[in-house]
C-alpha cells in the first residue's frame, strides 16, 4: 500500500498540473484540496467512517436545515431513514429509478459484491472505476444556485455524470457552500481519488511506515549488543577459554545479525524514507489542512467532516518528524514554517470545538497539542496564530477541569510554565540523571522551552474574568485534593503489602496508577505556582470576593502535602526507599520544590500587604507546623525524645543539596522565609487565645464558629461553608437549600 500510495500521488500531480495548463484558471496540485461538499452532497461513499460531528444519519436530522440554507441542498426523507449504504442497496430498482434515463440507457446496476464493504478494497475498486468513467473530461458552466435533493447513491450506480456533471450539474460537487470560492480546482474524478488517497494513508500506510521504524530500533539494539560483548571479550581472562569462545559464538550471531538488518535499514531509507517519498507525505499533509480549513469556514457543515482528515493531517506529520531518515531534514521542506503555523491553528482551534463530539479524536488532537508545545519550533508555531485564536487557545485551556478530561490540559500548561518555575529548570529528575531513558525523543525529555507570550494571555484571562479564574482555581484545588488523597492511599497499600512477611508482589497496575497520582499532584502544584506567580491577586487582593477562600484552601493543600512528605522516616520516605519499578519518578525534589515555589511567591516576593495575609493565613491553618518549612533546608531534625538527630541519621533531602538545579538566589529567599515565619510563628502562639470545644466549628474542628447558614440557621466557619457553597448549595448537615450566610458572633456571657 505504501507503494501504491506514492505512484497514484505521483500519477494525480501529474494530471492534476496537465489539467491546469489545459484551463488555466483552475489551481495546481500544489494547492490541492478537497471540497467541502464532497461531505455532505452524498456522492461520495464514506462507509460506515466516522464524521467529527457523529453519526451520518444524525448530522442528515439535526443539520437539514443547514443544508437548505447554505448548500441549497434537501436531503430526501428517505434517506434520513437510511442507516448505511448497505440498507439503500437493498432495494436495486427503487436506486435504479433514482437515476436519469439515460444513464439507465448506459448499463443497469450491477448486484453489489460483499468484499465492496470493506473501505479498503472498496474504495480501491472505486480508485480505478472512477478514473475510468472520466479523467480529463472538460468543465461545464455553472447554473445559478438552486435547492436540489439528494439521496447517496452507491458506487455502482453512479455514472459519468454524476462525478462530472452537465447542463448546470455540479456532479461531485453539487451543493457548494457560500464560503467556498466560485472557480474551478480540476477534474472532478481527480477530486475523489484524492480524497481516496487520504483514505489509503489513515487506514493502512501510516502503519506500515510506523512498522518500518523498528528495523532501526532494532539496529540500535544489536550495536549495543554488539560492542558490549566486544568488550566483555577485551576483559575475559586467558584462563577462561570456554567463557570467550561462547563470548565469541555470541559476537558472531550480533555481527550477522546486525549486517543483515544494516542493509535492509539501508534499502528503507533509500525506497521508503527517501526524500521523494518525504514530499509525497508532507504534499498529502498540506491537502489535509487546506481541506480542514476549507471545511471549517462552511461552520456547523464541518461537521460533515471524516474524522480522517484530521488523523491524517495529525499522522503524516508525527511520520515525517519521527520516521524518516535524519539526513531529510524537515526544517529544508518548502514553505515548512508556515505549514506548521498553519498546523498550530488547527490544533489549537478544533481541541475544544464544540462541533467536534467523538472521544478519541478529541483525545488525539489534545495530545497533538500537548506535544506541539514540548519543542521549541513548534511551540514557535503556536505563537505564531493570530492573536484572538492564541486567547481563545488559553481561554479554553482555563475552562473548569470538572466534566471533562483534564490531564493533558494541565500537561499543556505546565509545558508552558517549565523553565521559568521555582527550581524548574531540570529535564530529568536529579535521582533519574544515571538511569537511561527509554527513548530521548519522548516529549517530556525534552528541555524546558516555556512560552512567555502565552503566559501573559492566561495573565490577562484570569486578571480580566475573575468568575473564571475563581471556578478554575477551584477545580486545580479540587483535582490536587483529589490526586494527592489518592496517592497517599496507594503507598499505603504498596507499604503495607511490602512489610507482609510471606512473599508477595504489587501489582504493577497499581504502581503505574500510583505514579500517575504523584505526577498529577506536581503538575497541579506547578499550575498553581504559574498562577500565583504571574496573577497574585487572586489570592492576595482580598477585593476579589474569592480570594480568602482561594488562599485558606491553597494553605491547607501545601501544609498537608508538606507534612506527608517532609515527616522523618514516615510512610513516603519508607516507599521511596524501596526504589519500587514503576515508581522511579516519585521522589522528594519533584513536589517540595513545586511547594516551595508557591510559598517562596507569596511569603517572600509578594508586597507587604500580601505577604501579611498569606503568613496569618499559612499559621492560622491548624495543620501548619514549623519543621515541615525547616526540613526543606534539611534543619532541626529531631527523634521522637526531641533530641537532635546525629550527623549519621540526618534526613537526606535538603534544597542545599541540589545545587545544580536551585539557583543562589532561591536557596536565600527559602532562608528568607523560614526566618519570617520562624518570628511570625512566635508570635501567633503567644497571642493565640484557647478555644472551647463547643464553640469550634463541627465541620472541620479547628477553627471558631464565624457563619449562619440561612434558612435553616445551622453554624460553622466562614472558611468551610465558603469552601462547601462553590461546589454545593445544599446545607451541610440539612440539605436545605442555603440562600444565604450571615456573620455569627458569640453572645458575650452575662
Amino acid at each position: 500500500m505504501v507503494c501504491f500510495l506514492h505512484r497514484l500521488i505521483t500519477a494525480i500531480r501529474g494530471y492534476w498540473d496537465e489539467g491546469k495548463r489545459k484551463s488555466p484558471g483552475c489551481i495546481s496540485s500544489e494547492e490541492a484540496y478537497v471540497p467541502p461538499q464532497l461531505f455532505y452532497n452524498g456522492k461520495v461513499d464514506y462507509f460506515d467512517l466516522q464524521r467529527l460531528g457523529g453519526l451520518l444519519s444524525h448530522l442528515k436530522k439535526t443539520l437539514k436545515d443547514d443544508l437548505a440554507s447554505k448548500a441549497n441542498i434537501i436531503i430526501d426523507p428517505a434517506e434520513i431513514q437510511a442507516t448505511s449504504m448497505d440498507d439503500l442497496d437493498e432495494d436495486e430498482e427503487s436506486g435504479a429509478a433514482q437515476r436519469p434515463f439515460g444513464a439507465a440507457a448506459m448499463g443497469g446496476a450491477l448486484a453489489r459484491p460483499s468484499w465492496l464493504s470493506s473501505p479498503t478494497l472498496g474504495r480501491a475498486n472505486r480508485f480505478l472505476s472512477t478514473a475510468a468513467v472520466s479523467l480529463m473530461t472538460p468543465r461545464r458552466p455553472l447554473a445559478p444556485p438552486e435547492k436540489v435533493k439528494v439521496r447517496t447513491l452507491a458506487v455502482e450506480q453512479r455514472t459519468e455524470e454524476d462525478i462530472e456533471g452537465s447542463h448546470g450539474n455540479d456532479g461531485l460537487l453539487l451543493g457548494r457552500p457560500l464560503e467556498e470560492p466560485d472557480q474551478p480546482i480540476t477534474e472532478k474524478s481527480l477530486l475523489e481519488i484524492l480524497d481516496g488517497v487520504v483514505m489509503m494513508y489513515n487506514l493502512s500506510v501510516h502503519q506500515q511506515l510506523g512498522k518500518m521504524v523498528v528495523v532501526s530500533d532494532d539496529v540500535h539494539e544489536y550495536a549495543v549488543a554488539l560492542k558490549d560483548t566486544e568488550e566483555k571479550i577485551a576483559r575475559c581472562p586467558s584462563r577462561r577459554p570456554d567463557i570467550l569462545e561462547e563470548l565469541q559464538k555470541s559476537q558472531k550471531v550480533f555481527a550477522e545479525k546486525l549486517n543483515h538488518l544494516s542493509r535492509r535499514l539501508a534499502w528503507i531509507n533509500a525506497t521508503i524514507y527517501s526524500r521523494e517519498k518525504m514530499l509525497d507525505v508532507y504534499w498529502l499533509l498540506r491537502v489535509c489542512i487546506r481541506t480542514i480549513e476549507h471545511a471549517d469556514n462552511t461552520g456547523s457543515l464541518f461537521a460533515f467532516t471524516p474524522e480522517f482528515y484530521l488523523n491524517v493531517a495529525m499522522n503524516s506529520y508525527s511520520a515525517l518528524k519521527n520516521y524518516f531518515s535524519p539526513s531529510n531534514n524537515m526544517d529544508e521542506l518548502p514553505g515548512y514554517e508556515e505549514t506548521l503555523t498553519q498546523l498550530a491553528a488547527i490544533l489549537a482551534k478544533h481541541f475544544a470545538d464544540p462541533r467536534i463530539v467523538g472521544t478519541d479524536i478529541k483525545d488525539s488532537l489534545m495530545q497533538a497539542l500537548a506535544s506541539y508545545v514540548c519543542y521549541p519550533q513548534s511551540l514557535r508555531a503556536v505563537e505564531r496564530i493570530p492573536e484572538e485564536q492564541r486567547v481563545a487557545m488559553m481561554r479554553n485551556l482555563l475552562a473548569p477541569y470538572e466534566q471533562r478530561p483534564w490531564a493533558q490540559t494541565n500537561w499543556i500548561l505546565v509545558r508552558l510554565w517549565r523553565g521559568c518555575g521555582f527550581g524548574y529548570r531540570y529535564t530529568r529528575l536529579p535521582h533519574l540523571l544515571k538511569t537511561k531513558p527509554e527513548d530521548a525523543n519522548l516529549p517530556s525529555l525534552q528541555k524546558p522551552c516555556p512560552s512567555l507570550l502565552l503566559q501573559r494571555h492566561m495573565a490577562e484571562l484570569l486578571c480580566q474574568d475573575k468568575d473564571m479564574a475563581a471556578s478554575f482555581l477551584n477545580s486545580v484545588l479540587n483535582q490536587l485534593n483529589w490526586a494527592f488523597s489518592e496517592f497517599i492511599g496507594m503507598i499505603q497499600e504498596i507499604q503495607q503489602a511490602a512489610e507482609r512477611p510471606e512473599r508477595n508482589f504489587v501489582d504493577t497496575r497499581q504502581l503505574k496508577v500510583c505514579a500517575t497520582c504523584f505526577d498529577l499532584s506536581v503538575s497541579l502544584l506547578r499550575v498553581l505556582e504559574m498562577t500565583v506567580t504571574l496573577v497574585p491577586e487572586i489570592f492576595l487582593d482580598w477585593a476579589r470576593p474569592s480570594a480568602e477562600l482561594l488562599l485558606r484552601r491553597l494553605a491547607q493543600l501545601l501544609n498537608q502535602v508538606l507534612n506527608r512528605v517532609t515527616a522523618e522516616r514516615n510512610l513516603f520516605d519508607r516507599v521511596v526507599n524501596l526504589r519500587l519499578p514503576g515508581l522511579e519518578s516519585v521522589d522528594h525534589y519533584p513536589i517540595l520544590v513545586a511547594v516551595t515555589g508557591i510559598l517562596v511567591r507569596i511569603l517572600v516576593d509578594s508586597d507587604r500587604q500580601g505577604v501579611s495575609r498569606a503568613a496569618a493565613v499559612l499559621l492560622s491553618d491548624p495543620c501548619f507546623q514549623l519543621h515541615s518549612i525547616q526540613h526543606l533546608l534539611g534543619e532541626n531534625e529531631v527523634n521522637e525524645a526531641g533530641a537532635t538527630l546525629p550527623a549519621s541519621e540526618r534526613k537526606h533531602f535538603s534544597l542545599h543539596a541540589y545545587t545544580d538545579y536551585i539557583s543562589p538566589e532561591e536557596e536565600q529567599k527559602v532562608e528568607q522565609m523560614l526566618r519570617f515565619l520562624t518570628e511570625e510563628s512566635k508570635e501567633a502562639a503567644a497571642s493565640a487565645a484557647p478555644t472551647s470545644e463547643e464553640d469550634l466549628c463541627p465541620i472541620c474542628y479547628a477553627h471558631p464558629i464565624s457563619a449562619t447558614f440561612k434558612p435553616c440557621s445551622h453554624k460553622s466557619c466562614k472558611a468551610c461553608i465558603n469552601q462547601h457553597l462553590m461546589n454545593n448549595k445544599d446545607c451541610f448537615f440539612c440539605k436545605a437549600t442555603i440562600t444565604g450566610v450571615e456573620d455569627y458572633s458569640k453572645p458575650a456571657s452575662s
